[in-house]
């Protein structure tokens, strides 16, 4: 277990905690009111800023729940939250529902906050990479639907 420091930079904002027993997410939860109209988007403050240690990052990744029931989802997930950053937590939602505006009330669980330790890399220039069994296929190489891979008889 890693503890992490976090001040509160609104006076109910909730320290994040895990719902059941082995998530890997800790809630996150919104301090403002705020409607996301179909198709946009909306930058919302969580009241928390952390400081994870040196080899930790943090990730915020989107509510399942929230993405079935209303369409919504985080644009940039998981968004990165680095060791050395200090300022507040927010989390930009999206609508992708096409008719129903979603509207966040303040204590609404809007994310959930991953910790894990991360690794440093240095990269080294070289004139060729070492092949590998899947080589440069991308993009579906490697199928995954279903119906593409039936064979007509």
């Amino acid at each position: 277990m890693v503890e992490i420091a976090l001040t509160r930079l609104h006076e109910a904002a909730p320290v994040p905690r895990y719902a059941q027993p082995g998530d890997a997410g800790a809630d996150l939860v919104s301090t403002v009111n705020v409607v996301i109209e179909p198709g946009e988007r909306a930058l919302v403050p969580t009241g928390i800023a952390i400081a994870l240690p040196e080899g930790y990052a943090a990730f915020v990744h989107p509510r399942s729940g929230l993405a079935l029931r209303h369409g919504v989802s985080i644009v940039n997930a998981p968004g990165t939250i680095d060791a050395g950053y200090r300022g507040e937590i927010k989390v930009v939602l999206v609508n992708h529902d096409p008719r129903e505006a979603f509207t966040v009330t303040a204590g609404d669980r809007i994310a959930q906050l991953v910790v894990q330790r991360v690794e440093r890399a240095e990269f080294v220039v070289v004139d060729a990479l070492e092949p590998s069994v899947r080589g440069a296929g991308g993009y579906g190489s490697t199928g995954g639907h279903a119906s593409l891979n039936r064979q007509e008889g």
